[in-house]
């Protein structure tokens, strides 16, 4: 096997602490990351990597070769690519990972973009948990919302407007909010990242400083797609980004209440790891993904 490829291998089991998690990133066998690992560590004439049957992990050696073949793939990358503007050149599989609700969104513009570029292959998750963009061999990722300390690089892109929504089944049954002191005889439909903590109520902007007034609810979820059927079923009050409920704002299945007083707008941001050069698939990528986003983002 070649020394490059070897390399290649080796910095991805290293990121993701498994051969097997890294063979199956790359499309090979376990058996061919394994003895291309133990290739390098003869050639090199020492040990990369402490192997478990739990972990995989890096040597005080291994964690020096780590970072020197990471800066030597990336100038190989740049080099590549130098005399390959085209976009038909720009080959290779891209992983990345965004909510659903976006992916709905961006979903009808990316027959275009790999038509464009015919050689690159996407592997698109959809999750709302936060993902490891490292261990899990992410290119970049598309998070909405306040971002955790990290040594990702972030590009913002923009704020999603937020909107007040209930369902016409709610608006029978308990009536048009309009004020807040109201708020505490309806019901919100709660969301937190994690069931068991504490819903803070109903968000709303008074001047600069984010408030909140306590609401009673029936039901928790921690999971966009819940959220937004649990309020197309009648069961509270969500404030959520206004791009993933226009279409049912228009059909009228869902109806906006209280617009005089929004939440704060969410941070949208791509996500990725600390490089020094980025391949020329992943810039393409998230240059056509700006411009697919911008007309549902206010200036952030």
């Amino acid at each position: 096997m070649h020394r490059i490829e070897a390399m290649h291998i080796f910095v991805r089991v290293a990121e993701m602490a498994s051969f097997t998690r890294a063979a199956d990133n790359l499309g090979l066998p376990k058996a061919s990351a394994s003895t291309a690992v133990q290739q390098l560590e003869a050639q090199l004439g020492t040990q990369l990597l402490h192997r478990t049957t739990r972990r995989v992990q890096m040597t005080q050696d291994g964690q020096l070769f780590y970072e020197r073949c990471k800066e030597l793939l990336a100038d190989m990358d740049e080099v590549s690519s130098m005399f390959q503007q085209a976009p038909q050149s720009i080959s290779g599989r891209l992983r990345v990972d965004m909510n659903g609700s976006i992916a709905r969104r961006l979903m009808p513009h990316l027959p275009q973009f790999l038509r464009e570029h015919p050689q690159i292959q996407v592997e698109l998750s959809c999750t709302d948990r936060r993902v490891d963009v490292v261990g899990e061999g992410f290119d970049c990722v598309l998070r909405v919302g306040t971002l955790d300390d990290s040594s990702l690089i972030v590009r913002r892109l923009g704020m999603f407007p937020i909107a007040n929504c209930v369902s016409p089944a709610y608006l029978q049954q308990h009536g048009m909010p309009r004020e807040l002191d109201e708020l505490p005889r309806h019901l919100l439909i709660h969301y937190v990242p994690t069931l068991g903590q504490r819903p803070p109520g109903f968000e709303y902007l008074e001047g600069d400083s984010c408030c909140y007034v306590p609401m009673p609810g029936v039901l928790t979820v921690n999971s966009v797609e819940a959220y937004q059927e649990g309020c197309l079923a009648g069961l509270g009050i969500i404030q959520a980004p206004r791009v993933g409920l226009t279409e049912l704002l228009e059909q009228g299945r869902l109806v906006e209440v209280l617009p005089q007083y929004r939440a704060e707008p969410m941070p949208v941001s791509l996500l990725y790891a600390q490089r020094r050069n980025l391949s020329a698939r992943v810039q393409v990528f998230m240059e056509w993904l700006r411009g697919i986003m911008a007309p549902y983002l206010d200036a952030g």
